[in-house]
């Protein structure tokens, strides 16, 4: 007498079927998962090698210890304490600045209509087109003669480093931001002026929060980029106590980065961890949406 039910006669094809339609998603996913894990995994393993070599460093670190972090914070060759602070600095006024020359100059595009406004926009586009680079020595030489008259923003300040960077700060952005006041419907403003609003009434009362999922994206992508810069951070701050952290940590590793890797990794996590914190903070503004309702038919 043959005990197999149905289902267990089924089982096999059942699995085959579901490995062949939905199977194959699954290892990719976690292929995919891998790949970007290796990395932040091989970092942490070496921040955590208290021999502090790359030729030392593997997956699975031996004798692991905090030495290295520890080291971070009490090697006097490397105030990282300072330059967090001065990373903190730049990155938190140019995400601020940035997002609000970008938001004023997208309000003044899409609100209002006036004279050369297309050739204004396309201007800002172009203008976007040639990366800061370019300018560097001009720049530089800049900064240099401002330094003595206003030796706050000049050369080797952080406020000086921030004008740099702000002076890209109008366009990819603005036009983002402009695209996104576009949809927020004009009745808005329309009935905000019946009611006796001004434009800046208007504009920090009704428009800043309806487009707050926006002013988040670019915060953070004005964050990040100035948190990632290595080139013009490097040549305008020079002194030891005013560098950034990508600056400091690549002056930890350059001309021997055998030698110092473990301090590198280390400050490499220290400064992902409040990047981590503020994206933890900001994502639950990302949803779209908040002007769903708005307006009532």
């Amino acid at each position: 007498m043959n005990t197999r039910t149905p289902g267990a006669l089924g089982a096999p094809g059942t699995a085959a079927r579901w490995l062949r339609r939905f199977g194959w998603r699954h290892l990719v996913a976690v292929l995919a998962v891998c790949f970007a894990l290796f990395p932040l995994l091989f970092v942490l393993s070496a921040a955590l090698n208290p021999l502090g070599t790359l030729q030392s460093s593997t997956l699975v670190p031996e004798h692991a210890s905090l030495a290295n972090f520890t080291a971070l914070f009490t090697n006097g060759q490397y105030p990282f304490a300072r330059w967090l602070g001065n990373t903190a600095l730049v990155c938190g006024s140019f995400a601020v600045l940035n997002v609000l020359l970008g938001i004023c100059a997208a309000y003044g595009f899409s609100r209002f209509r006036f004279r050369g406004r297309r050739a204004g926009l396309v201007t800002v586009l172009l203008a976007q087109m040639f990366p800061q680079f370019l300018a560097v020595v001009a720049l530089y030489l800049l900064f240099a003669e401002v330094g003595d008259v206003l030796p706050a923003i000049g050369l080797d300040t952080p406020w000086g480093l921030v004008l740099v960077y702000l002076g890209g700060a109008m366009g990819v952005n603005t036009w983002l931001m402009k695209g996104y006041l576009d949809t927020i419907p004009r009745e808005i403003d329309e009935a905000a002026k019946v009611d006796g609003a001004g434009h800046a009434q208007i504009f920090f009362r009704l428009i800043l929060p309806l487009a707050a999922p926006m002013l988040v994206v670019i915060s953070i992508l004005s964050l990040t980029a100035a948190l990632n810069d290595v080139i013009l951070a490097n040549i305008f701050l020079t002194s030891n106590e005013s560098k950034t952290v990508a600056v400091g940590l690549y002056g930890i590793i350059s001309g021997q980065q055998d030698q110092n890797y473990g301090l590198f990794a280390a400050g490499a996590l220290v400064t992902a961890l409040p990047v981590i914190v503020v994206y933890q903070f900001l994502q639950r503004y990302l949803a779209q949406g908040l002007t769903a309702g708005s307006v009532k038919g």
